[in-house]
């Protein structure tokens, strides 16, 4: 029980890093988002979202995680946290998803920085100050490194927390997110994946 939950721990911390502070400096990130095709031994077979098949060769130890669905009320002051954003009609960061990450990755990849999952959109990893709002949503006032934002936690926002998978969940048709390793040659290589487990799809 220990051993997963230690691999649950490493997984979610090293998504939650920058690309330039989880990447050797002669290989190339690259966020994979799409569907399992098939797993041929440690070869995992992705439908990207843009339509490309793609095979990234996973670690012999590779570790699988998977979301747990949260709500609002599990947001407390002093939680670390992940969410992507994006600037809505009022100006503010709105969260497009939200995770909260267990004790234990409490720092990591603290920073506010581009993403890329939509045009224009954030990655905040930061520690909660306050949360305030109406009851149909939340605002939260996060601080990383000495600065400080806010983010605006809507009803809608998916929430989650981290669950410690294996193997088994990277069946055909299963979403997957990946933060894979693009090597000189082109090939892609990775050490974690982030699987669909009971239909909640990873949303990054």
């Amino acid at each position: 029980m220990l051993s997963k939950w230690l691999v649950a721990v490493v997984l979610a911390a090293v998504l939650a890093l920058p690309a330039a502070a989880q990447n050797p400096s002669n290989t190339t990130p690259a966020r994979i988002r799409g569907t399992v095709e098939k797993l041929d031994g440690q070869n995992l077979h992705v439908k990207s979202r843009d339509g490309q098949t793609l095979s990234i060769a996973l670690a012999p130890n590779v570790a699988v995680a998977y979301l747990v669905k949260k709500s609002l009320a599990d947001i407390k002051t002093g939680d670390f946290v992940a969410s992507t954003s994006t600037k809505g009609a009022d100006g503010k960061n709105h969260s497009v998803e939200l995770r909260i990450f267990p004790e234990a990755l409490r720092g990591a990849g603290e920073g506010q920085y581009a993403w890329d999952l939509s045009p224009g959109s954030l990655m905040t990893n930061a520690t909660v100050t306050s949360v305030t709002g109406p009851p149909q949503g939340q605002t939260l006032k996060v601080t990383y490194k000495g600065d400080e934002s806010e983010l605006v936690v809507d009803p809608d926002t998916p929430i989650f927390g981290y669950g410690s998978g294996d193997i088994s969940l990277l069946k055909p048709g299963a979403a997957v997110f990946i933060v894979a390793q693009k090597q000189p040659d082109g090939t892609l290589t990775a050490a974690r994946v982030t699987a669909e487990k009971d239909g909640v799809k990873p949303p990054m």
